[in-house]
């Protein structure tokens, strides 16, 4: 499965949006998760979760750890999905 940035911009913020509640006007690139979009430890599990069903691959918390803001997550996703 190959998704563009912007696509997989798109699907982060719909599912945070859907997932954890985050006002739309708040999700960018720059956004820091826990920060900007309130996000706590329980809720990134959750993300980690949502990610590895649409990437259909298993994300190592380890990388999860290094991430902090919403470009982080596009890069991780962008490095899982060419692996």
């Amino acid at each position: 499965m190959t998704l563009s940035r912007e696509e997989l911009f798109d699907t982060l913020s719909s599912h945070l949006v859907e997932m954890f509640e985050v006002p739309s006007d708040k999700i960018s690139l720059s956004a820091r998760l826990y920060e900007d979009l309130d996000l706590d430890s329980i809720d990134a599990v959750d993300l980690i979760v949502k990610l590895q069903e649409i990437s259909g691959k298993r994300i190592k918390p380890e990388v999860f750890k290094l991430v902090r803001t919403v470009e982080d997550v596009i890069d991780c996703m962008e490095n899982i999905l060419a692996e």
